[in-house]
């Protein structure tokens, strides 16, 4: 990697959980300027605006919120040991796998009447979640592990929303009481429907 790559990923690793904690708006480029300890010409030859270094903060809270879960994920054995590893995962929105929180839930509610350059990036990372688990169940089904008439599309679109709900619930809340009766209401759900 170049000088200059270095230093633009540099500035991106320290951004993005200021962004993911502050948000978009409050986030200000002197906050930025102060974890990187760089001078606002540094900022600028990388970055041409706040704007621009918002949406690489954004892409990099989802690689790597990402990366870690699928880490988790390819370690089980089982289909249904998938979904419950996807629900553990998410479920301390208290100490969440992230700082500040799931960029999902943090961006979307900022982004969805205000951003639309965001808005998308976090759509397409809710869609990406929900083709995840519906290829988990797939998977499932196929391995004779789950119903064959469980609806896949249905379930992914219920358990992300109560997941990203629990964890709004419970970071309001300071604690992950919600978040627990989400989490144990999904895993009944995936009980329910396994051979």
């Amino acid at each position: 990697m170049a000088k200059g790559e270095e230093t633009r990923q540099f500035i991106i690793e320290k951004a993005a959980p200021i962004f993911n904690t502050k948000g978009i708006a409050a986030t200000a480029m002197s906050d930025i300027m102060e974890a990187t300890k760089l001078s606002k010409g540094s900022m600028y030859v990388h970055f041409e605006n706040k704007e621009v270094l918002a949406c690489a903060a954004v892409d990099y809270n989802m690689k790597v919120l990402g990366d870690k879960l699928m880490a988790k994920i390819s370690k089980c054995k089982t289909a249904k040991e998938e979904l419950f590893t996807y629900i553990n995962f998410f479920s301390n929105a208290v100490n969440p796998p992230l700082t500040g929180g799931c960029p999902l839930l943090n961006f979307g509610t900022e982004a969805d009447d205000t951003n639309p350059v965001i808005k998308e990036k976090i759509n397409k990372g809710i869609n990406n979640n929900q083709q995840l688990l519906e290829n988990i169940i797939k998977k499932g089904i196929a391995n004779s592990e789950f119903k064959t008439d469980w609806n896949g599309v249905d379930f992914a679109t219920v358990m992300v929303a109560m997941m990203e709900g629990g964890h709004l619930m419970s970071r309001m809340s300071g604690n992950n009481d919600k978040m627990n009766v989400v989490a144990n209401t999904l895993k009944s759900i995936v009980e329910e429907n396994s051979l």
